[in-house]
């Protein structure tokens, strides 16, 4: 458990500091990427891979982040906020400080 994100299964989950200020998480069964999260909880950040949450329905897609990372050939109908590498790097640093 997480603030109000609980992890059934926790004793399969591996962390990994990805960065100063943010984790990965990883299940240690099969190597799957299962979120990414700042390390200082008061910025609440966490994203989630959505294949890896019951309920997905409940979500919205309204972001993208690395958005200059992605292939030609990758783009989504819905009209979403768009960062890129740069951008949101400058954001969690900015939060740091």
């Amino acid at each position: 458990s997480k603030g109000n994100i609980n992890f059934e299964g926790s004793e399969s989950i591996t962390i990994y500091d990805s960065s100063d200020w943010a984790q990965r998480g990883f299940c240690n069964n099969c190597g799957s990427n299962l979120f990414y999260r700042m390390k200082d909880e008061s910025i609440g950040f966490c994203n989630f891979f959505l294949g890896t949450l019951d309920n997905q329905e409940e979500f919205k897609f309204t972001s993208q982040i690395y958005i200059d990372h992605k292939p030609d050939n990758y783009s989504f109908q819905q009209k979403t906020q768009n960062m890129t590498e740069k951008e949101v790097v400058d954001m969690f640093t900015q939060s740091l400080e």
